[in-house]
């Protein structure tokens, strides 16, 4: 960890900045590496081909935390990259946290998952359950292609409809816009869903635009007072950064950070093993900190 500024604790007036205690881990995500087979202009880690921003997770890398997650009582266990299926290790990583508790996969559902589902599809048998998160950002095929890549529409719909044969549960992530229809747009998602043969039901998740890493993006800064006046105890409860921590690698070293949406700070490094980081408070300064504020914004399906 670096030495904090005084940002950490105080806004740009000097008000005492609005934080989130976790009192326990009930789940840990992984950053299996910021490499992934797609190029989008807006992802959210900056990911790409051959990225190495964040590395590459193995299974000697990930044995530990999940170890120790098991004896802090984590109830899941999270992945999410780039695209984790570039990993090569990944179906072992997942075969072993399966042993311990239920999984949860984000993934593009392109190429790469495609090309492993031989690989995953024993994983149907493990001890515990795995679910599948894929990435289609609009029912618009044209529009989702033109941040995804030719062909991409077709190839995520295809997974989602393969792992549901398998077994598996699948849900869909896609962009949220303010100003969008979200009945229009969830009808025009269950269209897509009749026509692959896949259930209506299916649960769809929103997120908004985090903006690429290192943005610096004009939003209110939230004071503890906020979280007091805006927020209840019931409420704080389920800010990610209450129940949840995030393993990266980065330059070769491990390090836990608060959630999935602030690994391009430093700051939110909260040190080397999960019991260290869970004595360490979170301060909500990172501008994607105001999303889970203001939109109740989550990565977790807890």
């Amino acid at each position: 960890m670096l030495a904090r500024t005084n940002s950490w604790i105080a806004t740009s007036a000097g008000e005492p900045r609005g934080y989130i205690d976790t009192p326990s881990l009930r789940e840990l995500w992984f950053h299996t590496g910021t490499a992934c087979n797609l190029e989008c202009p807006f992802c959210l880690e900056g990911s790409k081909p051959g990225d190495d921003r964040l590395q590459l997770m193995t299974l000697a890398d990930v044995k530990p935390f999940i170890d120790e997650a098991v004896e802090l009582g984590v109830e899941n266990f999270s992945f999410t990259g780039g695209e984790p299926f570039v990993a090569k290790e990944f179906h072992k990583i997942l075969d072993y946290a399966l042993q311990f508790k239920p999984c949860l996969v984000l993934t593009n559902g392109t190429r790469p998952l495609l090309q492993r589902m031989a690989q995953v599809e024993p994983l149907i048998n493990a001890p515990h359950a795995l679910r599948f998160r894929i990435s289609v950002d609009y029912p618009d095929r044209a529009r989702h292609e033109a941040g995804r890549g030719e062909g991409t529409f077709e190839e995520s719909f295809i997974a989602m409809r393969q792992l549901h044969e398998l077994g598996f549960e699948v849900s869909l992530a896609r962009q949220w816009q303010a100003d969008e229809n979200t009945q229009e747009v969830e009808r025009a998602f269950k269209q897509h869903f009749r026509a692959y043969g896949l259930p209506e039901s299916l649960r769809l998740v929103s997120f908004p635009d985090f903006l690429t890493p290192g943005s610096q993006a004009a939003v209110p800064e939230i004071t503890e007072n906020c979280m007091t006046e805006h927020h209840s105890a019931e409420t704080r409860a389920q800010f990610m950064c209450a129940f949840s921590r995030m393993v990266v690698k980065q330059n070769g070293q491990l390090g836990v950070y608060a959630c999935t949406l602030v690994d391009d700070d430093e700051d939110y490094n909260l040190g080397a093993t999960l019991k260290e980081s869970l004595n360490q408070r979170v301060m909500l300064r990172h501008h994607r900190c105001f999303s889970c504020f203001k939109h109740g914004a989550s990565c977790s399906e807890i």
